[in-house]
């Protein structure tokens, strides 16, 4: 099972129109309304590439009850903590030539008691599914919760010896990183954010990692963008670099989530070594040939994975 925490979700609204008019009136040629949120990609993902998923997530309002609608005709079961608040809705603006512009609005703000209900719930449910379980915690805190609370839950989740894969930034990730997740998935913006290094190739993504690894991360993997995805299964471990092919992308939004789904998924098909970072960084990719964010096609994963080139990072060392 692979269960994937939400603390902050939303309803992604994807428009497609011609051009978008700064100042002007704007004509959407389509609109598509679909569960939204990191975590909510990451599951998607890996329920279209067959594997069995759980969503646990905040809910509140119309846009909530969309939300877990919205999972619930994909097949993904839920757990929700109910707030007041109103779940937010996020906007994907895609023009004609490819270019997207997001805008994304702020969480609806959580309370102390939302915030012991998720950390009960989530305590049930990793106890009930214990070592057997993958736990993702995906995506920026709301207002409300504490810097710490993906610590907490890694540290509870761990307790159960659940696999924890962390995709966040800041302090979430900083404070979450004394729990030891399995695995951290940053992109290069985040990674520079936390180390204070200029990540511009993939060996100062190797140097990244090492202080990452020091910090306490059991794995670490660095999305590079067109660059590829870097992966150090552990700070023993040779890093590799996995550079898909490149393709007539419709959006990259939701790449860095199929790529989590995709190590994930990895995991649980007991795939090795190269395999693995090959595996992600094709989910990723094939997610920019999606309809919407994190409904990746099977079969475009198996074709990405069969063209792209991994290889071994040359550290220096």
């Amino acid at each position: 099972m692979i269960i994937c925490v939400s603390a902050n979700p939303a309803v992604d609204r994807r428009l497609r129109l011609e051009n978008l008019t700064v100042g002007g009136v704007n004509r959407a040629l389509s609109v598509a309304p679909l569960p939204g949120g990191k975590a909510a990609h990451v599951a998607m993902a890996a329920r279209a590439l067959g594997e069995p998923v759980m969503w646990v997530g905040f809910l509140g309002g119309a846009a909530g009850a969309a939300c877990e609608r919205g999972l619930a005709m994909l097949g993904i079961p839920v757990a929700v903590v109910n707030t007041s608040a109103e779940t937010r809705t996020n906007l994907e603006i895609i023009e004609s030539d490819g270019m997207v512009t997001e805008v994304l609005e702020p969480g609806g703000r959580v309370t102390e008691r939302d915030v012991e209900r998720m950390l009960s719930l989530c305590r049930d449910v990793f106890y009930e599914h214990g070592g057997a379980a993958q736990v993702a915690l995906s995506g920026s805190l709301p207002p409300g919760a504490p810097a710490d609370f993906y610590a907490q839950l890694t540290r509870l989740a761990r307790a159960q010896d659940c696999r924890v894969l962390l995709d966040t930034s800041g302090e979430a990730l900083r404070a979450a990183l004394g729990e030891s997740p399995d695995l951290v998935k940053p992109n290069r913006d985040e990674a520079e954010a936390l180390t204070g290094l200029r990540v511009a190739d993939e060996g100062t993504a190797a140097e990244a990692a090492r202080r990452l690894f020091a910090a306490g991360a059991r794995g670490v993997a660095i999305s590079l963008g067109a660059d590829g995805m870097f992966w150090q299964e552990s700070a023993e471990s040779t890093p590799l670099i996995a550079k898909p092919p490149r393709v007539e992308a419709r959006s990259a939004v939701g790449s860095g989530d199929s790529s989590v789904a995709g190590f994930a998924v990895a995991h649980r098909r007991r795939l090795a070594g190269s395999e693995v970072v090959r595996f992600a960084a094709a989910c990723g990719t094939a997610n920019c040939l999606a309809e919407a964010p994190g409904m990746i096609d099977a079969g475009d994963v198996e074709r990405v994975a069969a063209q792209a080139e991994v290889r071994a990072v040359a550290t220096g060392a």
